[in-house]
């Protein structure tokens, strides 16, 4: 089995308005989902990950802040590239309008 870096994106615009007009209930729901998710893929996450926050960007110039469009990140296990985005075709993150997941073949490094 490979494993894989999964980023959860979704336009900085759509998360805010989500956040902003979702109800307490509707968050609750959307959690749920979530965990749903989570549960049902249990086997093949060698890492659930998380959500992720502001982000501070360090380039030759120095450091700053800024928006992307990275929400969260997991890892899992599969026998194949196209095996690990097999499983993301019902995420929640889908739901997210704009939103969108990339799945990274993690490459061993060279010794």
């Amino acid at each position: 089995m490979k494993k894989y870096f999964v980023l959860y994106m979704a336009p900085a615009a759509s998360i805010e308005k989500m956040m902003a007009e979702m109800t307490p209930e509707q968050g609750k729901a959307a959690m749920e989902e979530w965990r749903k998710w989570m549960k049902k893929n249990e086997a093949v996450l060698a890492d659930g990950g998380a959500p992720l926050g502001k982000t501070k960007r360090v380039t030759s110039d120095g450091i700053a802040d800024v928006k992307n469009e990275v929400t969260g990140y997991s890892i899992v296990e599969a026998e194949s590239h196209e095996a690990a985005a097999d499983i993301f075709k019902d995420n929640p993150n889908l739901q997210i309008p704009g939103g969108y997941i990339d799945i990274l073949d993690i490459v061993p490094m060279p010794q």
